[in-house]
């Protein structure tokens, strides 16, 4: 069992459900999924690109990353319905857990000039978003190997109808949350 589902187990379901008073344990918020997007518009003109991409996304999450494509055809942008734009990734269960603890106690202090990440990257319904602006803060990454540097998306969509109980539980499970 990963370590941070022992955790959230053993102690953040215990404070959660003393603290906002539940009357069901299947009222405790928990965190459902974790996604993490790179997008890359110049995967138009070298698919090569994605390959890359793909690459590095399957070493950080330890999953097979997904070509995500347009959904509409934008002029300015030179992009049609159905050209490959980008890549994700889906983590759930012991692969979210595993993939959430190193996010947290290993790839974000690595972070230069980390003073926490933001409070106000909720959106209302109790999910997180956070962008990265390099991929080399993973130690998964090999720093010779990359051929351009890469930002991306990492959402941990939770079960929380609020963002104060989302905050609360992943301040429990160990975001290091910037203090404001």
């Amino acid at each position: 069992m990963p370590r941070l589902k022992d955790k959230y187990k053993n102690e953040v379901a215990p404070a959660l459900m003393k603290k906002f008073g539940y009357k069901s344990p299947m009222q405790i918020p928990k965190i459902e999924k974790i996604v993490v997007n790179v997008g890359c518009g110049e995967a138009r003109d070298n698919t090569k690109v994605l390959d890359a991409v793909i690459d590095d996304l399957s070493r950080i999450t330890g999953q097979k990353a997904v070509i995500t494509r347009a959904k509409k055809s934008v002029a300015n942008f030179k992009v049609r319905t159905g050209m490959p734009v980008g890549a994700k990734v889906t983590l759930r269960s012991d692969r979210m857990w595993e993939f959430l603890d190193r996010l947290l106690n290993i790839t974000l202090p690595r972070v230069r000039d980390f003073r926490g990440i933001s409070q106000n990257a909720f959106d209302g319904r109790g999910n997180y978003a956070l962008g990265l602006k390099e991929q080399l803060i993973f130690p998964e990454i090999d720093y010779d190997k990359i051929d351009k540097i890469r930002g991306m998306d990492i959402v941990i969509c939770t079960t929380a109808k609020t963002d104060e109980e989302a905050r609360e539980l992943l301040e429990l499970v160990g975001a290091p949350f910037a203090k404001s």
